[in-house]
């Protein structure tokens, strides 16, 4: 018992020994490590584990930028926000919870105006998200491409939210602002909720602006993380050897 815990100390001396010699080499020896989390394929020239940390950095900024693209493209369509029930616009919910009476009362086409009116303001919006992604992206860090390697199937899309998200909503308000007024939804707005607050007994006073900037900036970071699923999960979303190679496997 003593001869092997004397070998064990020893043969764990040697590998703290080696790690200090060798400093300059364990940064690339974790990149490696983190890239393996996405595993190897047989038959393949090259495994995510056998990557560089420049590689694997660049596959990351690469993924990114292309979920940021295409969510971007999708949502500033005509119909991006406004036929698509997952990231579609609605009124609040204290106003949806009094929509039914609205109706009932003759206001439905009110009502419709005011959503269809706050889905154009964010389409047009979405065209402004794209240089901002790009530029977020470009500045990602060694330590940043090691926790999205670490992290959840949608840590890059976090990343990307955390780093965005004041600029992106510097850029939309005005957007969104200009296109209610083209839109008539600020008028609709009002007249919505003048309506709204003869049936309650709690007036509401809602910043329209803000409300549907954050609904924008949330369909817009839905779609990114649905990207950034798909690349990881599914090989025919890596049109690129750099995506093929970084999420080999996974």
């Amino acid at each position: 018992m003593k001869k092997i815990l004397t070998s064990a100390l020893f043969f764990f001396a040697s590998i703290m020994l080696f790690a200090q010699k060798d400093s300059s080499s364990n940064l690339n020896g974790m990149f490696k490590k983190a890239g393996s989390l996405f595993g190897k394929k047989s038959g393949s020239n090259k495994s995510s584990s056998s990557l560089s940390s420049s590689e694997i950095v660049s596959g990351l900024k690469e993924a990114l930028s292309l979920g940021a693209q295409k969510s971007g493209d999708k949502l500033s369509a005509t119909d991006g926000f406004f036929k698509d029930a997952a990231v579609k616009i609605l009124l609040p919910q204290q106003v949806r919870d009094v929509e039914n009476k609205m109706r009932m009362l003759g206001f439905g086409k009110l009502v419709d105006n005011a959503e269809l009116s706050m889905n154009r303001a964010a389409e047009s919006a979405a065209k402004s998200a794209a240089p901002i992604f790009l530029d977020a992206i470009k500045r990602m860090t060694v330590t940043d491409a090691m926790n999205i390697l670490r992290g959840s199937d949608t840590a890059a899309t976090g990343y990307l939210r955390k780093t965005t998200s004041p600029e992106l909503t510097t850029a939309f308000r005005p957007v969104i602002d200009t296109s209610l007024d083209k839109t008539d939804a600020k008028k609709y707005w009002k007249q919505v909720f003048t309506t709204y607050n003869k049936f309650s007994g709690k007036p509401v006073d809602t910043d329209i602006v803000g409300y549907v900037t954050g609904k924008a900036l949330d369909g817009l970071f839905y779609y990114v993380a649905q990207e950034e699923v798909s690349i990881r999960k599914d090989p025919a979303s890596r049109v690129t050897d750099v995506l093929k190679n970084v999420f080999r496997g996974k």
